[in-house]
């Protein structure tokens, strides 16, 4: 048989029932990318989407059951704002699905009731609050891969992307770790799907894409607050510079963003500046925000520096800092 003919010969008689509810009710069902999602919003919904904790995870699910079955059983114990199924290619279900109340007294609801509730004789599902996990690890990165770039393709390609931190991957020798950070839940897991199906590259190297493990996120964390001896002498994705000899090209970096600025009438940069932490060897830690007015978007982040140089102060070195890698984005 073709494809076609095939996936629409599976589980015929549900399909129909399905859509014969559809029809009848007028809910409509739209599939994108894997999943097919009742609602988010429903109609006639007013006002801001439901709060964090008002979702729930719905798994051991019969493949062949669909919303017309679902929506009806999940929709009795509270109003659902939104529903989602995940898809085979087949028109079979994944065994999972998303069920987003209208307030946290309907998920908690839908938990007493539905968890080891049996929708078919023998098949008890599961259900419990959804984690609503909102970041990403990708690790394999090649260090040539700058922030800009990842950021550029990520908007590319998914959507609702919020943040993007490169880090030295603790896994590969030559390599970056990017956690991202999505505005939702849906957001990031449509994200990962993307990626690990589109088998992505960036400098030639394949991604590992998963969900962030809170260990690695706080090792990361503690990484970026306390910098190890090898993180002083130059990681990258710590923010930690190597510390250099000052040199002419070096002392003149402001002047040489001062000047980029001018001819591309961007305007004068404006530089804020302001020491968070200090650490025992002589480090202290910059939060540092570049404004330039015909930039619609500020530079911002952390950075360490020393203050080694003899008439220049730790707010100086942190301003060069942020300075040289802005002209290094900027080409």
């Amino acid at each position: 048989l073709p494809p076609q003919m095939w996936t629409n010969s599976i589980n015929q008689a549900n399909k129909m029932a399905l859509r014969a509810w559809a029809k009848e009710t007028g809910i409509s069902l739209v599939q994108i990318n894997g999943q097919r999602r009742y609602g988010g919003p429903p109609p006639g919904w007013v006002g801001n989407p439901p709060p964090a904790g008002t979702e729930v995870f719905i798994g051991k699910l019969p493949q062949d059951v669909y919303e017309n079955v679902l929506i009806p059983l999940f929709q009795s114990v509270g109003k659902l704002y939104e529903f989602r199924l995940m898809m085979t290619f087949s028109g079979l279900n994944r065994g999972f699905a998303y069920a987003k109340y209208s307030n946290r007294r309907g998920a908690k609801e839908a938990i007493a009731a539905f968890n080891n509730f049996e929708v078919r004789e023998g098949r008890a599902i599961v259900v419990c609050k959804s984690t609503e996990k909102c970041e990403l690890s990708v690790d394999g990165l090649a260090t040539s891969v700058s922030q800009r770039e990842l950021e550029a393709v990520l908007q590319r390609v998914t959507e609702g992307v919020l943040s993007v931190a490169l880090y030295a991957s603790p896994c590969q020798k030559r390599a970056q770790l990017a956690v991202l950070k999505y505005s939702s839940h849906q957001a990031a897991a449509m994200a990962k799907k993307t990626l690990m199906e589109g088998n992505m590259r960036l400098g030639g190297v394949e991604m590992r894409v998963d969900w962030l493990n809170p260990n690695l996120k706080q090792k990361l964390q503690s990484c970026e607050e306390k910098p190890s001896s090898r993180q002083v002498q130059g990681c990258k994705c710590l923010g930690v510079p190597k510390q250099t000899p000052p040199s002419p090209v070096l002392c003149n970096v402001l002047d040489h963003l001062n000047t980029l600025c001018q001819r591309q009438y961007l305007g004068t940069p404006l530089f804020l500046t302001k020491c968070v932490q200090a650490n025992p060897k002589g480090w202290l830690r910059f939060w540092c925000r570049l404004v330039i007015p015909g930039c619609p978007v500020p530079f911002s982040g952390f950075t360490w520096v020393r203050q080694d140089g003899p008439g220049r102060s730790g707010h100086e070195e942190a301003k060069v800092a942020v300075a040289l890698q802005v002209l290094r984005m900027l080409g």
